[in-house]
């Protein structure tokens, strides 16, 4: 596919999964899955699952402008948890992000994230016109 970018972040994770932070193939961008990981790659946020979905939207930004596009871009996104109970937290991070934009969502809790200290991971689908 020629108008294929991908973008890699450098964590850790891609080469041992083999993936890419996020894909553009022609207008349509995927951002993996994103955790609360800073540059050095150490966790963002321990124990504060408002501060770790904000620096996952920040992954997705990040991601999203190096393929070309930005967070108004995005259609969808997925948000996974591991403490429901926390939603209100996350929910809060996505709309402060998000509210001018609007895309479908979902948010599911799950067992657990691949570090036991992450409360939240985020991926989102965007199109670029």
């Amino acid at each position: 596919m020629n108008d294929r970018i991908s973008v890699r972040s450098g964590a850790r994770w891609e080469p041992l999964v083999g993936y890419s932070r996020a894909v553009r193939a022609g207008t349509f961008v995927a951002v993996s899955g994103s955790a609360s990981v800073g540059p050095d790659g150490e966790l963002v946020g321990e124990g504060d699952a408002y501060r770790q979905a904000q620096r996952c939207i920040e992954v997705i930004r990040d991601a999203l402008e190096e393929a070309g596009a930005g967070l108004g871009h995005v259609v969808r996104t997925r948000m996974f948890v591991t403490d429901i109970e926390q939603w209100a937290d996350i929910a809060r991070a996505h709309q402060e992000a998000f509210a001018g934009i609007m895309p479908a969502t979902s948010m599911v809790e799950v067992t657990r994230l691949i570090d036991p200290r992450m409360l939240v991971e985020i991926e989102a689908d965007a199109i670029v016109s």
